[in-house]
């Protein structure tokens, strides 16, 4: 349980201002370099110009593989009832899915073009587990058959059994070739060097698809259960370095990695192994992020304290001076952890923001843990608010007509981080409308611009408002032509009707995730939540109050 109190008396001080930008470039430019060039080229010092060309296509692969059959439903957009209608979205979305999938190593590439022919040539353990899980929800839908489902998850577990990790840990690059498994050392079409990177966040994808794995498919259940138990996710645990002690990192690099900032240490917490490089800055610090799964697998395996949950900022202290929105809240205690209950204020509500104020940062581990019903006064509350803000934003304050803003493909080139900037922390803003750069809470938001919506963010918002979400979705088919026969394109821009020509694997997974929880009566939440799983979760998620609220 949590006492209230006044000022704590361990106050995290604000890091100097450059070292918070610092933290802002370095984590942006991870957290979505597995789905962007210009992130990637961030980190690694790749050529954008040479790296463009394999994110949007990469070399075409003869082998591709065909077409499913669509599923039930049919029929033009509009004409179908809700559930048929969702059906067909979710079989074609199956089908990008499955032409993204080698047919020698059952890996999904990251992403491909919207005629489905051109996979990427690379892949990741986030779109590994997307994959994992997607298949589930396609036996449970139909689309493929239960034998089907269990021969295409032992290819793809089998694959992983023989692909290089770092063995002490049992963690996964970051990057991998589709078509053979080997660690990716340069990228396709550039030939830039890529240096193998562990992620935290996107291992925390593909063990949460082994653990659904182990739950839901007896037959590949045991190779899935040891894959997943030889994780330590304590790798990913910083006790001592961090601002807030006790926070998730990044991830590291195997090698040098030549790179300002990066320290050389052996992992710590007892993993051992040889040496590997860590960035000193680098650490997920907002409770709404998809790196929160990491903190929950590291709880579920106790390889985490209870406590690590509430090292986390809700927003930052009151104190902090150069945030761009002051918070209100109060000082709490959970766990022997002091937490600022803070949220922003927008449009008459209380909302606890994330980094960018992006869909999937607040809804993507909701997934698979059932935040809402173990959490109702932090999570029951917020999921619901964000969603509503996400809204309100799209069809009122910029007028744009459609909602739903997350990262995505950016219709115009390459990659964007979308986002509601006033559901975030970033001092720069991640906003709906490329052409957005310097507004800031308070002004009024410039309308009629071309603002970016990405369709996996109102699925994932379906759950929450599901007439709303199925609406929108209806009218990014039918009236901005966003859809094809691998489902809806990535983004598309709202003005100029752009559209992102391509599918990435991690939002197609998405989509399929939030489909099996709206279709099959939370079938990810199932799976997941074993009783094992509640008994290490819910106490420590449930006994928080947000300050969000109406």
């Amino acid at each position: 349980m949590h006492a209230r109190s006044h000022t704590p008396a361990r106050l995290h001080r604000t890091p100097p201002r450059a070292v918070a930008l610092e933290r802002q470039d370095f984590t942006a430019a991870r957290r979505h370099s597995r789905r962007g060039v210009l992130g990637l080229a961030s980190l690694l010092g790749a050529g954008v110009a040479g790296a463009a060309a394999a994110t949007v296509g990469g070399t075409a692969h003869a082998d591709a593989a065909a077409p499913a059959p669509a599923g039930r439903g049919g029929g033009a957009p509009g004409s179908e009832g809700p559930e048929a209608l969702l059906r067909r979205w979710a079989a074609d979305t199956w089908r990008s899915l499955d032409a993204m999938t080698h047919p020698d190593t059952g890996l999904a590439a990251d992403n491909i073009g919207a005629d489905l022919q051109t996979r990427s040539g690379y892949t990741s353990p986030t779109n590994i587990g997307g994959l994992l899980w997607s298949t589930l929800v396609a036996r449970e839908l139909d689309l493929i058959t239960p034998g089907e489902s269990r021969r295409r998850i032992a290819r793809t577990l089998k694959t992983l059994q023989r692909m290089k990790r770092h063995e002490p840990s049992g963690m996964y690059v970051n990057w991998y070739d589709e078509a053979d498994g080997s660690i990716l050392r340069s990228w396709p079409g550039s030939g830039d060097v890529v240096v193998p990177f562990v992620s935290s966040v996107d291992m925390g994808w593909l063990g949460a698809a082994l653990h659904l794995v182990a739950q839901a498919d007896p037959s590949n259940a045991r190779i899935a259960r040891a894959l997943f138990d030889a994780m330590r996710w304590d790798v990913f645990w910083d006790r001592e370095v961090a601002a807030q002690p006790g926070q998730v990192v990044g991830g590291f690099w195997l090698e040098d990695p030549s790179r300002e900032g990066v320290v050389r240490a052996v992992p710590w917490n007892g993993v051992g192994g040889p040496e590997v490089w860590y960035h000193a800055t680098h650490h997920y610090d907002t409770a709404v992020s998809e790196a929160r799964m990491v903190t929950y697998l590291g709880i579920m395996t106790g390889q985490f304290p209870a406590g690590a949950y509430f090292t986390t900022f809700r927003t930052f202290p009151p104190d902090w001076d150069w945030p761009e929105m002051a918070p209100v809240g109060e000082w709490a205690t959970y766990e022997g952890v002091d937490v600022f209950e803070g949220a922003h204020e927008y449009r008459g509500f209380r909302v606890v923001p994330g980094w960018g104020g992006s869909m999937f940062e607040e809804l993507m581990p909701d997934l698979f843990v059932p935040e809402a019903e173990w959490a109702p006064d932090s999570w029951g509350v917020n999921h619901p608010l964000h969603v509503r803000a996400q809204r309100e934003h799209g069809l009122d304050e910029a007028g744009y007509g459609y909602w739903g803003f997350s990262p995505s493909s950016d219709p115009h080139a390459g990659y964007r981080e979308y986002g509601v900037d006033a559901l975030g922390l970033n001092p720069t803003g991640y906003f709906s409308d490329a052409a957005v750069t310097d507004w800031v809470a308070g002004q009024e938001y410039p309308q009629g611009l071309d603002g970016v919506v990405t369709p996996h963010a109102a699925f994932l918002a379906m759950q929450y408002e599901r007439e709303a979400a199925i609406e929108n979705l209806s009218r990014i088919e039918s009236e901005l032509g966003a859809y094809g026969p691998g489902g809806f394109h990535d983004a598309v821009a709202t003005g100029t009707g752009v559209r992102a020509e391509r599918h990435l694997s991690l939002d197609q997974s998405m989509i399929m995730g939030a489909l099996g929880n709206v279709l099959l009566d939370g079938a990810l939440h199932r799976w997941f939540a074993t009783s094992e799983v509640e008994q290490s979760l819910r106490p420590v998620i449930g006994q928080e109050r947000f300050a969000a609220g109406e």
